[in-house]
């Protein structure tokens, strides 16, 4: 039987993550990094995109690459296979962490649901839901000649119930009707995923709960008082389930969501 360090290392494998730049995204990086991935950091920003690369190559002695792109531009998104492929020679992990989230500065975006433009609709379900599947699409070859293939995509508790408006009053945030809608979507898919692309490729999800940003403290107050574990979550508390799900730790798992919220779905 092997122990659990032999089954969460993964050393030897190649990691590719959306959104890498980001919050959430440069603690994912990190994570596959610290277990010895190689790791690619792709990100719209590409300032961030290479600081992240940068950073983690520092810290971790793995090999990070910086890949800038637009997602919603299709083309560079049917390219990323042959770049990961020049440069790695395959793909064993695919995390898909770029998305519009509620705090995202668009017009018609976080703002009463009167007000909510069907333009940003679209761009969010493109962003949040197309995106994973076209590239998961595109990068399907490299995954399942891995043999340790695996997705992440990361959701949302919006992807599974709906809001309380009430803790948004006199905040100046918001929860759009678009955001819930394209990461409940975005679950789905990675059920329909994980029956599809097995027995060679595992789909799996994490859906985290509200992280902890500098909000208006109206919203921190009322968002922890509803958490049993009564905080918000940290960037750090999301490194466990990248670790599980990325791993052999979890060789006997698809198809499932977990869900990393403090609670809060469990009221």
């Amino acid at each position: 039987m092997k122990s659990l360090n032999s089954l969460m290392s993964l050393e030897g494998r190649t990691a590719l993550v959306t959104g890498g730049g980001g919050h959430i995204g440069e603690a994912v990086c990190e994570s596959l990094a610290e277990l010895g991935a190689a790791t690619i950091v792709l990100d719209v920003n590409e300032k961030s995109c290479n600081d992240t690369a940068n950073s983690i190559k520092t810290t971790y002695g793995v090999e990070a690459y910086a890949l800038p792109m637009d997602l919603t531009d299709e083309d560079a998104v049917r390219s990323v296979p042959e770049s990961v492929l020049g440069r790695f020679g395959g793909l064993d992990i695919l995390v898909h962490c770029a998305a519009l989230v509620g705090t995202s500065e668009l017009e018609g975006w976080a703002v009463p649901f009167h007000d909510q433009s069907i333009d940003t609709w679209k761009k969010a379900l493109d962003v949040n839901l197309t995106v994973p599947f076209q590239l998961t699409q595109a990068c399907a070859e490299l995954l399942t000649a891995s043999g340790h293939g695996s997705v992440i995509n990361v959701g949302s508790i919006y992807g599974l119930v709906g809001p309380d408006m009430g803790l948004y009053e006199d905040t100046g945030l918001g929860n759009p009707a678009a955001y819930a809608a394209s990461k409940g979507g975005l679950i789905q898919l990675t059920r329909w995923l994980s029956t599809v692309m097995a027995p060679d490729v595992r789909v799996n999800a994490i859906s985290a709960g509200g992280v902890w940003r500098g909000q208006p403290k109206p919203f921190h107050d009322r968002y922890v008082s509803r958490t049993p574990l009564k905080r918000m979550a940290t960037e750090e508390d999301l490194k466990g389930a990248v670790a599980y799900l990325s791993s052999d730790l979890s060789a006997y798992v698809t198809g499932h969501n977990l869900v990393v919220d403090g609670g809060w779905i469990a009221w």
